[in-house]
């Protein structure tokens, strides 16, 4: 098996690539079309998986690999999760947030990750053992240790009481010093690299995330579930600090 770096340096190189690709599209006036969940989808979506794939098959054959757009294609325990645009509804209004996430999992862990933020020029990188890196320097999550200076974060505010998850969300915020919507992957990039204390989403699908449960173990914070334990396949997403995880999980798990 190559050295985790190896796949690092390939899953950077990619997820630039697959970024760059879209901003060739990026503020254009481009055509959205609903997918059957209802939810946007456009050419750069597709074209950039494309890319992604084609460059795990030339290189890692026998990998498996699952993606938002074309499902999967079934390998071997080392398991590709693409997002080709995560935050599509920002790439279609012209708002600069959005990002390409590839996340490798060998035997059932998360081992390297991608996030890289095209219109931003902002990458985030990490591999088990070997750090998290932001644009080349270290990223570490915030010293902040209390949730009352805290800062929080979401993308869909009515996606809370859609998901059973209003009143725990209330709890959240009321505990926090302040609440801001900087949403999908880039309030995940925030914590990674000590701007924001607490990202959280209540649905969530595997590729939406696949990068980050490494790049936040590695920046000293966790990603995971709204129980504690770090995975990508349990439809929800929280990340935050260490520091601030249990209290985090015990306002989350208070009875409503």
């Amino acid at each position: 098996m190559p050295p985790l770096r190896d796949y690092l340096d390939f899953a950077t190189e990619t997820a630039y690539l697959a970024g760059r690709l879209t901003l060739g599209h990026y503020q254009t006036g481009f055509a959205v079309a609903a997918k059957d969940d209802d939810t946007p989808v456009t050419a750069a979506d597709r074209q950039a998986e494309e890319l992604i794939r084609q460059r795990i098959v030339a290189r890692y054959p026998h990998h498996t690999i699952v993606g938002e757009e074309y499902g999967e294609l079934k390998g071997d325990s080392h398991r590709w999760l693409i997002d080709p645009i995560d935050g599509t509804k920002a790439f279609a209004r012209g708002v600069p947030l959005y990002a390409v996430l590839i996340g490798l999992e060998i035997a059932g862990r998360i081992e390297v990750g991608a996030a890289y933020f095209p219109a931003l020029d902002e990458m985030l990188c990490a591999a088990s053992g070997q750090g998290c890196y932001w644009n080349g320097r270290a990223a570490k999550v915030s010293p902040i240790d209390t949730l009352a200076a805290a800062t929080l974060s979401f993308t869909d505010i009515a996606s809370f009481a859609r998901h059973g998850r209003a009143a725990a969300f209330a709890r959240l915020q009321a505990a926090c010093y302040d609440r801001r919507g900087w949403s999908d992957a880039y309030g995940y990039l925030l914590v990674a690299t000590g701007r924001l204390e607490l990202m959280l989403d209540p649905v969530m699908n595997p590729w939406d995330c696949g990068p980050f449960p490494v790049i936040m173990r590695e920046a000293g914070g966790y990603f995971g579930d709204w129980a504690g334990n770090e995975t990508v396949y349990a439809q929800e997403g929280l990340a935050t600090t260490k520091a601030l995880l249990p209290e985090v999980l015990r306002l989350i798990g208070e009875r409503d």
